[in-house]
This record gives C-alpha cells, sequence and structure tokens, in this order.
C-alpha cells in the first residue's frame, strides 16, 4: 500500500502458503477446514496436515455456495454437485439440456437453488437427490443471480430489467422490481427489508421491499462484483473502487440520502470483500494482490497479504472468525490463523 506514509502493521508473514492448480474462484470452510473452489473441475481442501484435490465437475465451476456442512457448485457440464466435508460429492441434478449451471444459492432447511438460461429452480429438504420437491420458474431473461430471503422460504432472482421475488412454496404470482438495465447479482439485507442488484454498469441498485423505493449506489470505477454484509447487517462492504466501500444499512431508509464510508484507500482496485462474521473488522483485497484486515469503526489496517501482482480473487473467513482464506487468479492460496 505504497500511499501511506507508513508501513502497516503486517501479519502476512504468519499466512499458510497453498498452491493450487489454477485459478481459486471462491473460498469456503468445511469444519475447519479452507475448501478453495478452482475455475477448472477441481475442489482443493487445504488442512494443515496437507492438501486434497477432489475432482467434482467436467469442464469448469462457475458458481459455489456453501452452509458449513457442504459446498455445492454449478459447472459448464451442466451438473449441480453437492460435496461433504470428507470429500464425498454426489449430483444434485442436471441440466436436461446441458446448459451451464452457472447461479446457486443456499436457503433455510437445506434448499438449494439455481438456474440455467432463464430458469431459475428450487429444491427443499436437503436438495438430495430423489428427496424434497423441484419447483421451477421462468423468468424474463437470463437468471444473473440468486439469494434466498433470511427468513421465510423467498427466493430474489436477478435479470435484464430488475429482480424477480418468488415464494416457490405458494401458488401466487412473483413480485417484480423493476429498473431497466442488466442486473448481474442480487443480495438481501440480513433484516430483509432491502435488495440490492450490481449491475453490467459501475454501480449498485437497490430497493426498499416494503415500498418498492429505489436506492441509486453509484461512484465506482469499476463494475461491483463482489458483496458482504457486516456482522451486524448495518452495512454492506463492497469491491469496485481504489478503497473499501461501506454502503450504511440503519434504519428505515438504509443508504438513501447517504454517502458511504471510504476506508483502506489503495493504488490497486479492490477486487475481493469478506466481513468477519462476529466482528466490526472487513478483509479488503486488490487487483494488487494486496489484502488488508479493516477495523471498521476507526478504519485502522493490518496487512494480511503482501501485494505481488497477482489480483485477489477470493475471501472467506471460518465460521468463528478465527482463520481468513485467501485466493488469487494466479492460483495462489494463503490461509492465516488469527
Amino acid at each position: 500500500m505504497s500511499d501511506l506514509a507508513a508501513p502497516l502493521p503486517s501479519l502476512a508473514d504468519r499466512a499458510r502458503s497453498v498452491a493450487a492448480e489454477g485459478t481459486i474462484v471462491g473460498v469456503h470452510f468445511l469444519r475447519q477446514v479452507p475448501v478453495f473452489v478452482l475455475g477448472e473441475e477441481a475442489l482443493l481442501f487445504a488442512a494443515a496436515e496437507g492438501k486434497k484435490l477432489v475432482a467434482i465437475h467436467g469442464g469448469g465451476i462457475l458458481t459455489s455456495a456453501a452452509d458449513g456442512l457442504r459446498i455445492v457448485t454449478g459447472g459448464d457440464d451442466g451438473k449441480l454437485v453437492a460435496t461433504n466435508r470428507d470429500g464425498e460429492h454426489e449430483v444434485l441434478a442436471t441440466d436436461d439440456k446441458k446448459r451451464w449451471i452457472d447461479q446457486v444459492a443456499l436457503g433455510p432447511d437445506g434448499a438449494v437453488a439455481w438456474a440455467a438460461g432463464k430458469v431459475a429452480r428450487v429444491l427443499a429438504k436437503g436438495g438430495r437427490t430423489g428427496k424434497g420437491e423441484q419447483r421451477d420458474l421462468e423468468v424474463p431473461s437470463t437468471v444473473a443471480g440468486l439469494a434466498f430471503f433470511p427468513k421465510g422460504f423467498r427466493l430474489a432472482i436477478a435479470h435484464y430489467n430488475g429482480a424477480t421475488l418468488w415464494f416457490p412454496n405458494a401458488a401466487a404470482k412473483p413480485d417484480v422490481l423493476e429498473w431497466k438495465g442488466s442486473h448481474l447479482g442480487v443480495t438481501v439485507s440480513p433484516d430483509g427489508k432491502f435488495l440490492i442488484t450490481t449491475m453490467q454498469e459501475q454501480t449498485l441498485h437497490g430497493w426498499r421491499i416494503v415500498d418498492a423505493k429505489h436506492m441509486r449506489m453509484s461512484g465506482y470505477s469499476a463494475r461491483v462484483r463482489s458483496l458482504s454484509w457486516t456482522h451486524d447487517g448495518k452495512a454492506l462492504a463492497t469491491s469496485g473502487s481504489e478503497q473499501l466501500i461501506l454502503w450504511p444499512f440503519e434504519g428505515k431508509d438504509g443508504p438513501m440520502g447517504k454517502q458511504p464510508r471510504m476506508l483502506a484507500p489503495s493504488p490497486s482496485r479492490c477486487s475481493a470483500v469478506a466481513c468477519h462474521p462476529r466482528q466490526p473488522v472487513a478483509a479488503a483485497g486488490f487487483a494488487d494482490g494486496s489484502v488488508v484486515l479493516v477495523r471498521l469503526d476507526d478504519g485502522a489496517l493490518i496487512l494480511a497479504r503482501e501485494a505481488d501482482g497477482d489480483p485477489v480473487s477470493a475471501l472467506g473467513w471460518s465460521a468463528e472468525g478465527q482463520v481468513l482464506a485467501m485466493g488469487t487468479e494466479g492460483g495462489k492460496g494463503s490461509v492465516l490463523t488469527l
């Protein structure tokens, strides 16, 4: 972070290096073991006692989600695969037209949602083959993002010109939140009051769900690709600028009429964010390869990974927040125990 007056305090030399066999596109924890999702075919279990590579797809891995018990992935082989803590995996679904499965979300009571083309699908009750009932919904254009609401069995679906809100177990017609443009990702606030989409443009768009009032959240230098809610749900951390951007979500109006906080200024663009699950701390990864831990109360910084020119592509915390796993586009993984 060369523009800062003094070197940052650093924990980078305490991190354990994990060499992957390709681009790291996601990172999750099963038990206390960090698992790196590779761009092609496999998951890399990175236990302290040794690595284990588990091939789960016959091609690229396009999306992943985890709930602590399993990692569910979608691939360009048209398969939806669940992998457990022991590396055992099963195919939950196969697209009948062999279309890419490029969106997945995990919901209450083991529910799984995924998408191929214009169709969003939900499988309830554990999401295991042969159990539960599958429900399908076709939306106006290709599904670009999925997120379950924190309460109730409801799914948000991002697509061109807005987002659809769907109760899979109800016969009622889904609600549609409209805003022109290409919406590429979606998240719902932990209190269920706000829905935010990432867009093709350098902006976010939001709605207050109770009255569909709009929120335009702009000012980025690049498209926002990474989002993370703080542990208390009062702020949304985002990538897409040369600092960590934090939008306020306290009160009934959220960020309406408010400016975001800007922390961890850098000469490089923020490429990945992950908020600590229990403390007011966020990890921010940058395109120069650096990762900093940001104390949200006062903006204090600690270096977690040195800049090496390899863009940070994935960050993830263990459930207790004692371990941070970091991955890069060049396949360099690292695991920092705090």
